[in-house]
């Protein structure tokens, strides 16, 4: 007497589980960097955050959609913060750019200060001050009214001082500093030993 044989079970495969690791750490790297990204100087760090996010995230979406994660939503903003602080760490880069391009044409830019002084005065004694990164010079003279002077001068802060101040006589004295033809300031003092002064700071 024979038994029928019991079927054989199908072989068992383990199930894999879903990867949700690389979404979730584009998630965060991105949202960290978009913290970052708007901070000066700091947000130097947001760049190769940002950038991981990014990758991250991409890659967690597409195993989202391959069914291969359950975190496709949380990789998808991911991508979008990494996107976002990326395009704020590129505007950093063009302002502080446009920055320094701004400040070395503004040292390498000659310009021309003028000194006048006039008034009433019989004499007058002048001091004037150049001063720039690049350097300084100044001078006293004793004068007839009216007096001029030209000195051209380059570097950043480009500034100059104007004094005239009337001698044991008195009078009126006047002063102008002029920058490149544009009138900085002007002022006047009459009396024994009265001054004017002037500048372009």
């Amino acid at each position: 007497m024979s038994f029928p044989s019991a079927p054989v079970a199908p072989p068992q495969y383990p199930v894999e589980r879903p990867q949700n690791g690389l979404g979730t750490a584009g998630f965060v790297l991105g949202l960290i960097g978009l913290l970052f990204a708007p901070i000066p100087i700091i947000g130097v760090v947001a760049w190769p955050l940002v950038i991981l996010g990014l990758v991250f995230s991409l890659i967690g979406y597409g195993r989202g959609r391959s069914g291969r994660a359950t975190n496709k939503g949380l990789a998808l903003a991911g991508a979008i913060l990494s996107v976002i602080g990326l395009l704020i760490c590129i505007l950093w880069v063009a302002a502080f750019g446009k920055a320094a391009s701004d400040v070395n044409k503004e040292a390498n830019q000659v310009v021309t200060i003028s000194y006048d002084a006039g008034g009433t005065a019989k004499d007058a004694t002048v001091m004037y001050s150049t001063f720039s990164t690049t350097g300084s010079s100044d001078g006293q003279e004793d004068v007839t009214l009216p007096w001029h002077k030209d000195v051209r001068t380059n570097g950043l802060g480009k500034t100059g001082m104007l004094t005239v101040t009337a001698g044991a006589d008195g009078g009126t004295v006047t002063c102008k500093v002029t920058v490149n033809g544009v009138v900085a300031k002007t002022a006047s003092a009459t009396g024994t030993f009265a001054s004017a002064t002037c500048d372009n700071f």
